[in-house]
């Protein structure tokens, strides 16, 4: 049941009389990974946003110190996917559906005696959802939450991969595509891969992502699914990225542990 997590920091092992009797429950670090369950191309499962966050989580929680105190708890597979809804097998919730979920898991929490959450994402069509449910959580139980993107820690990847990867290979490219060789190679359907960029306005301030980005379906950028090249994808390239990437969340963990609340108001 726990996955890639390890058993001793797997949350739903623990008894309710050991999480009654748990020293420093304000400091433990309450990690939720959240994926999506989507199409990812004709060559990788619909199932990489959630295996990579909980993949990148367990190797991190693994490395981690045991004097700090820190679980991971049941992945949550499904996410808010409608931009990918018109490839069969996309399973999507709304932003209401997932927001309400997240909010009575920090409610459960915060009623258990702990005080710091974090959201280990791993799919990029909703990092602003579990941004409105940090702040709302926050400002309803005083419960600190950290609404994280997996990727967001230093990483080699930029070491790895081409410029244009870099700038357009967001979904089903050589980065996941190298972690998913490296974490569920039995997955991928590397004869399958093909290359597909988006086809995007030259000399244009506007972009997919960032700063001035525009609303856009996957099908409106690819007709295969893909944003990249997983062609090129070596599950050598998949375990660099996947150990810098757990070297990052393993102080990530570490600093939301040591990490109080700022109070200018008293």
């Amino acid at each position: 049941m726990h996955s890639f997590i390890p058993p001793h920091r797997f949350f739903p092992y623990l008894t309710w009389t050991e999480i009654d009797q748990m020293p420093d429950k304000e400091n433990t670090v309450m990690l939720q990974p959240i994926g999506a369950i989507e199409q990812h191309g004709p060559h990788l499962p619909l199932i990489v946003d959630a295996a990579i966050s909980t993949a990148v989580l367990g190797k991190a929680l693994t490395q981690l110190e045991p004097e700090v105190p820190a679980y991971a708890l049941p992945p949550l597979y499904y996410g808010k996917s409608n931009e990918h809804w018109h490839f069969p097998g996309t399973i999507t919730l709304s932003a209401e559906t997932l927001i309400a979920l997240l909010l009575e898991v920090g409610q459960s929490l915060h009623r258990a005696g702990f005080r710091k959450l974090a959201f280990v994402n791993g799919h990029g069509g909703q990092p602003q959802v579990l941004e409105i449910v940090a702040r709302d959580l926050h400002q309803q139980l005083d419960l600190m939450v950290f609404p994280l993107f997996v990727w967001q820690v230093p990483n080699i990847a930029a070491e790895l991969l081409a410029a244009k990867e870099l700038e357009f290979g967001i979904h089903a490219g050589d980065a996941e595509t190298s972690l998913l060789l490296s974490i569920l190679p039995d997955q991928v359907k590397l004869d399958s891969a093909v290359c597909e960029y988006p086809l995007l306005p030259e000399d244009t301030l506007l972009s997919l992502e960032g700063k001035l980005p525009f609303a856009w379906t996957t099908r409106d950028l690819s007709r295969s699914g893909v944003l990249g090249d997983p062609t090129v994808a070596t599950a050598a390239k998949g375990n660099q990225i996947l150990a810098s990437l757990a070297d990052g969340w393993t102080q990530v963990i570490r600093d939301i542990y040591r990490f109080q609340q700022p109070q200018a108001w008293k």
